[in-house]
């Protein structure tokens, strides 16, 4: 069983344990540097990006997850932890782990009350996506190489650089295991592979 961490700072924790859970996998939060240990893969949840990354320098996560990112192992990020992977965030001069090679821009979708549904059609998912936007971001530009998964609106909500995977919306927040069951493909090996073939997912 592969070992999924969810950094446990603040955001949509408890919904993306469970949705690692329904797929098969065993789900760790993270809090501290050590809870990184024997990992294959780490998702990094909605929230809050400013205060997540707070959190993240007074738990002493930062060095410890760029050094996550660099053993190759897959990270996944959903609207404040695609903030936190990108390379650039528009009207910050500082990055903050600056590991996924796309540009983003924050709350491109409106306020809280802004909030809205939308169908998606992704590239690798069998049929539409129910996606949740809340004070979501979007991705303004990528780099060379990278895999533009979803546009919404002609604005870029997913994303993949190789073992970097993000999203602008909130697929823990719905019932809809498809996108997990996508990025837990990503640190299986085809010999264990316990989900459906990982070029196309029906819904769980």
């Amino acid at each position: 069983m592969k070992r999924v961490g969810v950094l446990a700072l603040q955001g949509a924790v408890r919904e993306h344990i469970k949705s690692v859970q329904a797929c098969g996998a065993e789900a760790i939060a993270v809090k501290w540097p050590k809870d990184l240990e024997n990992l294959d893969g780490l998702i990094l949840p909605g929230g809050e990006s400013t205060t997540m990354r707070r959190l993240i320098d007074r738990y002493g996560l930062m060095e410890p997850l760029r050094e996550f990112a660099q053993t190759g192992k897959p990270m996944f990020g959903t609207c404040a932890g695609l903030i936190l992977l990108a390379e650039t965030v528009v009207g910050s001069n500082d990055a903050h782990l600056g590991v996924m090679d796309v540009t983003v821009e924050r709350n491109s979708f409106g306020r809280q009350v802004d909030s809205f549904e939308a169908p998606l059609t992704i590239d690798g998912i069998d049929g539409p996506f129910e996606a949740v936007f809340i004070r979501a971001p979007h991705i303004v530009s990528v780099g060379a190489g990278i895999e533009v998964l979803c546009v919404h609106n002609g604005k870029i909500v997913m994303a993949r650089d190789g073992q970097f995977l993000g999203c602008s919306f909130h697929p823990e927040l719905t019932d809809d295991h498809r996108i997990t069951a996508y990025f837990l493909s990503m640190i299986q090996d085809k010999s264990d592979l316990l989900l459906p073939n990982p070029s196309t997912y029906s819904k769980v």
